[in-house]
């Protein structure tokens, strides 16, 4: 009896993702968690905070796994788990919108902490709030491409645009942080919703 689904030797670990093989299990898992730890960076730039940034991770995971087939195989891995990533995310973000703002009573700060005063994590805080002031298409796309590294063409793809547009939207994100930094005209979001 010959097989319905042949492992082949995979020309990358993306290429192995094949669910259906014996062999393929083993190549399977390692090509994922290959980009666990691009999707959590991706994941806590979008959310801002490290738990939702994970449970955000883990669901798109989960999907992913779900919706493997044997006879389906996977050719851009990376590409597929970040637009499960991206979709759930901005499936998220219009729940929330739509749901109303109410404030945890656990993460009530007591007393007032004292800000880091080391020259790096200023930088890093005002870069976090200039990538919050944009808006989302220009943040999504400067992330992905400059935090993960993506080619545009791949981001088109998760995005579901087209590559010219996440030129321009990259070209305009970036000038826009590169203004924001040198005026210094961060300001906390805080103190941005408030006022």
């Amino acid at each position: 009896m010959v097989p319905v689904c042949r492992w082949r030797e995979p020309e990358s670990k993306d290429d192995a993702v094949r669910s259906g093989a014996e062999d393929g299990v083993d190549a399977l898992e390692e090509a994922l968690v290959g980009h666990i730890a691009g999707m959590r960076r991706y994941a806590r730039a979008l959310v801002g905070n490290a738990q939702e940034a994970e449970d955000l991770v883990q669901e798109s995971l989960a999907r992913a796994l779900a919706r493997l087939r044997p006879w389906t195989p996977i050719r851009d891995l990376r590409s597929y788990l970040f637009t499960i990533l991206h979709n759930l995310y901005v499936d998220q973000y219009r729940a929330r919108r739509a749901a109303p703002n109410t404030v945890d009573i656990d993460n009530v700060v007591e007393h007032p902490s004292i800000g880091p005063n080391q020259e790096r994590r200023l930088e890093l805080r005002d870069l976090g709030r200039a990538l919050d002031t944009l808006g989302d298409e220009q943040r999504e796309v400067v992330l992905l491409v400059g935090l993960e590294g993506l080619t545009y063409q791949e981001v088109a793809k998760i995005l579901d645009v087209p590559i010219g547009t996440v030129m321009s939207r990259l070209s305009r994100g970036r000038a826009r942080l590169r203004e924001l930094i040198e005026a210094k005209q961060i300001v906390a979001p805080a103190m941005r919703k408030s006022g």
